[in-house]
């Protein structure tokens, strides 16, 4: 009965990710029908060419930005639910270790000297990888990386990236450098493309495939360090390798479209309503729920208004009182 229902719940999963994802592709201000996306997607992949307005929406405008979506969406979620399980707290999202501060200083420091541009992304990248390098170093300054350690190391690079950000927007140029970076930091998907596709595909797959390939290691590091030894496994190496797998996702993600909040924190929340808190089900879980939400979020930020809202406004918009919801039930 109870491997019944867990195949429902992935057909359903599957399912959902995949109306969502078609979905995306027909809507919008400039409508396409679903008959003609399928259409458009047929003929693509037996090579035919199209020149419709149509074709060109929905396959160099449309198809990017939700596969980017998908990315980041399966990306974030499974950073939030292996570091949840990492640092035993249902409360830890991705910038826990000061990742997306790091990787968001970067960026608004690249569009400081040069604008937003490969270099922007690079340093973005450069400086993520560069933030848990110092929560390492911070941690061991207490004579054992532990979490504490780590949770606490992780507060002062996330402070100090912070009062850098806010520093670069001090001294920006409050006519053309000044938008440009507080939009960025809302995060939008709005750049995306096949080129920077390329440049953050292989990066969160990577990142996404030692989770999971580490799933059920992380079932062990939420009992604790002496748990992990008494099985032969290496708490500091393992938690080593998870930390940088989730510092790739998590660069790569805000490196290709802002700080985009909540997914990592809401998100293995209701995958865990789904399918419990066994990381070897809660990770892929995760990975489809949050690349589900953030393509429907997308949809959302390109369709409700002329104008296109930031995804990051958005995702705490929804986030936020979905949280409080779940903190109260669980209160009671």
């Amino acid at each position: 009965m109870q491997k019944s229902k867990n195949i429902i719940i992935w057909l359903v999963l599957l399912v959902v990710l995949a109306g969502i994802f078609i979905f995306s592709l027909f809507m919008g201000r400039y409508m396409v029908s679903p008959a003609g996306v399928l259409k458009i997607l047929w003929h693509s992949l037996r090579g035919l060419p199209q020149d419709s307005m149509d074709a060109s929406v929905v396959m160099n405008i449309r198809l990017p930005r939700t596969i980017l979506a998908l990315l980041v969406g399966a990306g974030l979620a499974t950073t939030g639910a292996a570091y949840q399980g990492l640092f035993q707290n249902p409360l830890v999202s991705p910038d826990v270790l000061g990742t997306s501060a790091g990787a968001a200083f970067g960026a608004v420091l690249g569009i400081l000297l040069s604008g937003m541009d490969y270099r922007a992304m690079a340093l973005s990248v450069i400086f993520g990888l560069l933030s848990v390098v110092l929560v390492f170093l911070l941690s061991m300054l207490s004579g054992q990386t532990t979490v504490i350690s780590l949770v606490l190391s992780g507060m002062i690079v996330q402070a100090l990236m912070n009062a850098l950000i806010s520093l670069s927007k001090y001294v920006a140029d409050p006519t053309e450098k000044l938008p440009a970076i507080t939009y960025w930091l809302m995060g939008s998907f709005i750049s995306a493309n096949y080129g920077l596709l390329k440049l953050v595909t292989i990066p969160i797959l990577l990142g996404i495939a030692v989770i999971f390939a580490l799933r059920w290691r992380i079932n062990v590091l939420s009992m604790g360090d002496e748990e992990c030894i008494s099985l032969g496994i290496d708490p500091v190496k393992t938690r080593g390798a998870i930390i940088i797998a989730c510092t790739l996702i998590t660069a790569a993600s805000v490196m290709a479209t802002g700080v985009i909040g909540w997914v990592g924190l809401v998100i293995p929340h209701i995958a865990r309503m789904l399918v419990g808190v066994d990381h070897n089900r809660l990770v892929p879980a995760s990975a489809l729920t949050g690349g589900a939400f953030m393509i429907l979020v997308d949809v959302l930020a390109r369709s409700i208004t002329d104008s296109e809202l930031p995804i990051g406004i958005l995702t705490a918009l929804i986030g936020a009182p979905f949280f409080a919801v779940l903190f109260w039930k669980r209160g009671k």
